[in-house]
């Protein structure tokens, strides 16, 4: 079992990246077998919408996305990290999950997630909101923890001295680990994950 761990910072060793860090560790302990991904600090186009991925499975700017939808294709679960800007996951981060659920979406069906966040102060819960939507919307799993996903600090140091968002964090990765070995379990038994049908209807006047 494999695990996908996210660091949509700019900071590639960040606060973002010490949240991970925990989680990493207590999966490690499971042992799941872990990567991590860093988004980068280069610039990310925004999805344009123009479908072309319905047709080639890719999407059409070959950049981290795609090596990241690949990946994610053989992974069993995931968490994505992020600083909190103005209340909100960073705009990186954001641009590079539109893209990612949208291009490669059957890569994410069905496996556990969970959102991780790094703040100063405050945002983390609203932010937390936005990243799990990307979640809700895949029919995935959605790993909580024994509080909120968050850890507080504006470096690394101070997110070190955060003993109780640590804690948060390496029970994430408890979490997840038990959740993955249940649904191996399942499958073992010949429990299949439920075949939704989906409809789609737009509504004008």
């Amino acid at each position: 079992m494999k695990v996908l761990l996210v660091n949509g910072s700019s900071r590639q060793n960040g606060c973002t990246n010490a949240a991970l860090c925990q989680v990493e560790r207590a999966l490690q302990e499971e042992g799941i077998e872990t990567e991590m991904f860093f988004v980068g600090n280069e610039a990310l186009p925004d999805c344009i919408a123009c479908r072309k991925c319905r047709e080639t499975g890719r999407c059409v700017f070959n950049d981290a996305v795609n090596d990241f939808v690949e990946k994610a294709g053989s992974a069993d679960g995931f968490v994505f990290g992020s600083p909190v800007y103005y209340a909100h996951p960073s705009g990186r981060l954001l641009t590079f999950m539109d893209r990612a659920f949208y291009s490669g979406g059957s890569a994410f069906a069905y496996k556990p997630a969970a959102a991780v966040l790094s703040a100063r102060r405050a945002g983390t819960t609203a932010s937390f909101d936005v990243i799990n939507k990307y979640f809700t919307i895949c029919s995935m799993p959605v790993v909580s923890s024994t509080y909120w996903n968050h850890v507080y600090g504006a470096q690394p140091e101070e997110v070190q001295e955060d003993k109780e968002g640590l804690m948060t964090m390496y029970n994430i990765g408890k979490n997840m680990a038990w959740l993955l070995k249940c649904i191996a379990l399942g499958k073992e038994q010949g429990l299949a994950h439920p075949e939704n049908p989906k409809v789609l209807t737009n509504f004008i006047r």
